[in-house]
């Protein structure tokens, strides 16, 4: 990415965050975050704002994207990304997915940019193939209460495919799995600030469910060195990015425990509507197009969301 002009829609969110300070860190001539901050937050990118060829816009996507210059690469990583935000923001999670991206494919069709679209595993639904590849096609609830994200990103990855088949935009598709880390909010209802929060306060951690359905947790430095590689290759396929590494929910509240020093009892709560039973993404494709995999284990990444957090809760932010 050195000497390279990138624009970051959503950049002021926990994976935009860290994406732009990769950018910056790989020498990018140019870096704008362009974040309506809705669910992310200046405070995320407040430390990049001193560095050399940074850009803060807050702008909705969803309105027009003015983005003036060169632009090489449009990373599309705009969207609130958790049951907590697009329970309460289902139209906004629709509009960004749809208007927004395509907004952002018109700005990267105008520069003659790579554009790189930020799907989801949730794409695949509560899966009846294990465990995911992506010549699957999912088993999505298109009318459920999950359906505004699903069905979205759904979307914005055919939207996707129509600007390259038609328009002959340069595209790049991400299934980003599971990720946590730092600049995580703690109230933001994934899994991973839930328990350690519940652990860091010495409270009972709440599983939904029996607490055997899994997930795969991938650490956020590895998922950005996916999103970068993918954009820097020729891959127009979609391409799982996360850690094969699968755990039931019960597991993983005991792996928080550990490394945290505390938390109670697991206690169980009626599943979710629709909840995935089963996550763990086959990454062959990342393996072999790419050159890419996890390096950072479970317990390394632990730490350092931990240490974050108690950082966070000393300061008194719910960031």
């Amino acid at each position: 990415m050195k000497g390279q002009r990138v624009v970051v829609l959503g950049g002021a969110g926990f994976l935009g965050s860290h994406l732009c300070e990769r950018l910056l860190d790989d020498g990018a001539a140019r870096v704008v975050s362009v974040d309506n901050c809705l669910t992310g937050t200046e405070r995320n990118v407040a430390h990049l704002k001193g560095r050399a060829g940074f850009e803060s816009m807050r702008q909705d996507i969803t309105e027009g994207l003015s983005v003036e210059g060169p632009v090489d690469y449009v990373f599309n990583l705009a969207s609130p990304a958790s049951p907590i935000d697009y329970a309460k923001l289902p139209l906004e999670t629709m509009r960004v997915g749809s208007v927004g991206t395509e907004n952002g494919l018109k700005l990267a069709e105008a520069r003659g940019a790579v554009f790189l679209q930020a799907s989801t595993s949730e794409i695949y639904g509560d899966p009846l193939v294990h465990p995911q590849r992506e010549d699957y096609w999912g088993n999505v609830n298109s009318i459920g209460p999950r359906s505004c994200y699903d069905e979205a990103k759904r979307y914005g990855e055919a939207l996707t495919m129509v600007y390259a088949r038609s328009r002959g935009v340069k595209t790049r598709i991400v299934r980003i799995f599971n990720t946590y880390g730092p600049r995580m909010r703690l109230n933001d209802g994934r899994v991973v600030p839930a328990f350690v929060g519940q652990a860091l306060r010495g409270e009972d951690f709440t599983v939904f469910g029996d607490g055997t359905q899994t997930r795969s947790f991938c650490y956020v430095k590895d998922l950005i060195d996916g999103l970068v590689r993918l954009a820097l290759s020729d891959v127009t396929e979609p391409v799982n990015i996360g850690n094969p590494r699968e755990m039931t929910m019960r597991e993983f509240a005991e792996a928080v425990r550990k490394a945290a020093g505390g938390g109670g009892k697991i206690i169980h709560l009626p599943l979710p509507k629709d909840d995935p039973k089963q996550r763990r993404p086959d990454i062959t494709r990342a393996r072999e197009w790419l050159g890419w995999e996890p390096r950072v284990g479970l317990e390394e990444g632990l730490r350092e969301t931990i240490s974050w957090f108690r950082t966070v809760a000393a300061q008194g932010s719910g960031s």
